[in-house]
C-alpha cells in the first residue's frame, strides 16, 4: 500500500485488516511509538481480533526495526535512477518492494541484521 501523504490511524487499521485477511493464526504487529500506531481505532481492532497483538519498539531504536533494512535496500535500488515523474517513481518502488517481498532470504536478512532478540530458521 502506497500513500502519497502522511497516514493516520484509519490507514493503519486498514493495513492491519488486510494483513489479517491474508494470514491465518496469530499475528504480531511491531510498530514504532508513533501516534498513528496507537489510539482507540487500533485498540478496538485488537479487541475485535484476539489473534492480533500489537507490540511497540522502544523509542528511538531504529536499529531494532527490520523495516529500516528494507528501506535501505529500496533506497539502494533507486539511488541511481531518475524517474521522469511521480508515477514512474511509484512504479519503480512497487517493483522493487515486490522483489524484496518475494525473497524470503532477503527478508530474513533484514530481520537478522536488526538487533531483535529473535531467532529464525
Amino acid at each position: 500500500m502506497f500513500f502519497w501523504n502522511n497516514i493516520a490511524q484509519e490507514e493503519v487499521v486498514a493495513f492491519l485488516r488486510e494483513v489479517l485477511r491474508h494470514l491465518r493464526g496469530p499475528v504480531i504487529a511491531l510498530f514504532d511509538n508513533g501516534s498513528i500506531h496507537k489510539g482507540a481505532p487500533i485498540r478496538d481492532l485488537c479487541r475485535r481480533y484476539a489473534r492480533l497483538r500489537v507490540e511497540y519498539f522502544p523509542g528511538y531504536a531504529p536499529d531494532l526495526n527490520p523495516d529500516e533494512a528494507v528501506w535501505g535496500l529500496l533506497k539502494g535500488k533507486l539511488a541511481n535512477g531518475r524517474p521522469d515523474d511521480l508515477q514512474e517513481l511509484a512504479e519503480q518502488m512497487e517493483k522493487e518492494f515486490k522483489h524484496i517481498a518475494l525473497s524470503q532470504p532477503t527478508l530474513r536478512g533484514c530481520i537478522r541484521q536488526s538487533e531483535l532478540p529473535i531467532s529464525l530458521p
